[in-house]
């Protein structure tokens, strides 16, 4: 609260009592039993009136603007213009720059002397706005975190350790400081849901950075002489050489966080300024293995499920680095799991442990390759195999050939679209004739973050309804009649019938709990049965385009035409498809 005189704390209550705000009889019981001691205070104390009732009241009283911080959200550039430290320190936050001035709503308005450092800490005369603590602190969380723990391992590793840390990292990492930090920071990605941490060295900083819905977010910037303590203590913890900075290493570990297991994969890696580390963060109780709940719908699920159920041949699934292809594939197998089946993978890693499934880790160093593995499950009497990753011609001959030997088999690719795969495997030497006999069906995907349950409808601009009708318009229903059996072919309920005006979109509504009003992420799916003409194509060495041009004209539904039929069923935004599916027909 900002530091007030006798005198306006008295018209601040009363301004709050004009307003309705407090109780008369309440506030003059209070003043009868404190005498001299502030009533305001005690009213805040006593919770009869709320922070934010009284920085609204004071910011009318003292004649500076207040702003409500609740539901505003603010770029990362806009709010990086004054330190984290400093708006920690003095409970002020940038909001953004107008007229050569930069707006910071701040709790105390009236501390000269804190507005005078934020403007010569920035360089850059500034223009005070006043808010709650609770806003401040609700904001300076929901950006930066509560990393009270790293800045105590900073302070307690910071200049004095300098030296030792050059010349005997062991022994600093093994001291609590830097494991708080470490746990803290754990502890943030796990509760944010974050995928993948990014501990990276700059010049004179070490940047924490978490993807947080496939989006990867600046968390905390730490002095560069914590690096080597905070890297070391990791490797420890993944049974990684210390001493060894000139090559990659790769590890994993376990951290409880909540009563629940999170396993971490480790990969360090020598970059010009030092050592990066990413961890990825694999939570089997945050993740659906359930294939309709993952965004897997109408035509594409139905293909999906004709393509599974068969005795044998091959499911491929596409996409890039952490489009969820490995998961699509464990819900698969779900599916069909059964006690009547031998279910075998190998995998490299193994993210996911399943019970009632024998899962194999790959382990180069030892000499169990995909292809090595592969051998060794096809001597293991197994119905269904899945392979982790086709990564080269012989792993991708031996999947084939299990295949042809009446096993059904799961993999996945790296490959831009379904249709992609096929010539990827034709390059890998793989011949026209048994790749279109084995493969059942082709799978590709993206994901997109999911808009928020509390939300708010608009009316799509021009650009996006001609948009929207350039990609889905042949989709779409033509009249009312049409909605319902549309709807259900295509898997989204209540479709708009194909208008030239207008269509009804969603925004999810920024909070501290969803960022940006995104919370969780779903799939974006196309996929492709490979039939008889389709097996004509790849005999002949068709191209990408020719397939998918094929497969259109038999019903399939591109990724970026399911992702504009989830923006018009309220499942994720325009922006988001454009983001991630705009280099896609």
């Amino acid at each position: 609260m900002a530091s007030l005189t006798k005198d306006a704390e008295n018209r601040i209550v009363n301004l709050l009592l004009a307003e309705g705000l407090a109780d008369r009889n309440l506030v003059e019981e209070i003043k009868n039993k404190i005498q001299d001691k502030s009533v305001l205070t005690e009213l805040l104390n006593n919770k009869l009136i709320s922070e934010d009732m009284v920085a609204r009241a004071t910011a009318a009283i003292i004649g500076v603007p207040y702003v409500e911080l609740k539901n505003i959200t603010i770029d990362q550039e806009i709010l990086s213009k004054i330190p984290a430290e400093a708006s920690a320190r003095v409970l002020a936050i940038s909001l953004g720059e107008k007229d050569g001035l930069l707006n910071v709503a701040m709790v105390d308005v009236t501390n000269v002397q804190a507005t005078d450092y934020i403007s010569n800490l920035i360089n850059q005369p500034i223009r005070v706005w006043m808010s709650s603590e609770h806003g401040i602190r609700e904001m300076l969380q929901k950006y930066h975190g509560d990393f009270s723990g790293v800045k105590e391992a900073v302070k307690e590793t910071g200049a004095e350790y300098e030296e030792e840390a050059r010349s005997n990292v062991k022994t600093i990492v093994q001291d609590s400081p830097i494991s708080k930090a470490l746990t803290t920071i754990l502890s943030y990605a796990a509760k944010t849901k974050a995928s993948d941490i990014h501990i990276e060295p700059l010049e004179n900083s070490l940047v924490i950075r978490c993807r947080i819905d496939g989006v990867l977010r600046k968390i905390m910037e730490l002095p560069k002489t914590v690096a080597p303590a905070l890297v070391s203590r990791i490797k420890i913890l993944s049974s990684l050489k210390i001493d060894e900075h000139r090559i990659p290493q790769d590890g994993q570990f376990t951290v409880l966080v909540d009563d629940q297991e999170i396993d971490l994969r480790i990969a360090i890696s020598p970059v010009t300024w030092g050592e990066q580390v990413v961890i990825r963060l694999l939570d089997k109780t945050g993740v659906s293995m359930e294939i309709e709940k993952m965004g897997m719908s109408g035509r594409a699920l139905r293909d999906v499920l004709e393509g599974i159920h068969k005795p044998n041949g091959m499911i491929l699934t596409s996409g890039p680095t952490g489009s969820g292809k490995s998961t699509t594939l464990y819900a698969l197998i779900q599916q069909i799991k059964s006690e009547e089946i031998n279910i075998v993978t190998l995998e490299d890693p193994v993210e996911y442990k399943m019970d009632g499934i024998n899962q194999i880790q790959v382990n180069v160093d030892a000499g169990l390759t995909f292809a090595s593995g592969l051998r060794s499950i096809l001597r293991q009497d197994p119905d269904v195999v899945m392979v982790g990753e086709i990564r080269d011609a012989e792993t991708a001959g031996l999947a084939v050939q299990a295949a042809l030997t009446g096993h059904l088999v799961f993999s996945t690719l790296h490959t831009n679209s379904a249709a992609g795969i096929l010539p990827r495997l034709l390059d890998m030497g793989i011949e026209p004739f048994l790749l279109a006999s084995t493969l059942n069906v082709v799978i590709g995907q993206r994901l997109v973050r999911r808009i928020t349950e509390k939300r708010e409808l608009y009316k799509s601009s021009e650009i996006e309804t001609k948009s929207i009708n350039g990609i889905v318009g042949n989709l779409l229903p033509r009249s009312k009649d049409e909605v319902a059996s549309v709807s259900e072919d295509l898997g989204y309920p209540g479709l708009p019938v194909k208008n030239d005006d207008h269509y009804m979109l969603a925004r999810g509504m920024d909070s501290k709990e969803n960022p940006g009003g995104y919370h969780g992420r779903a799939g974006l799916y196309e996929t492709i049965i490979v039939d008889e003409d389709i097996q004509k194509k790849i005999v002949e060495h068709a191209t990408a385009n020719d397939i998918m041009r094929l497969a259109k004209e038999k019903g399939t539904v591109t990724m970026r035409q399911d992702g504009i039929l989830k923006v018009l069923s309220g499942i994720t935004s325009i922006e988001e498809v454009n983001r991630v599916a705009s280099d896609l027909s």
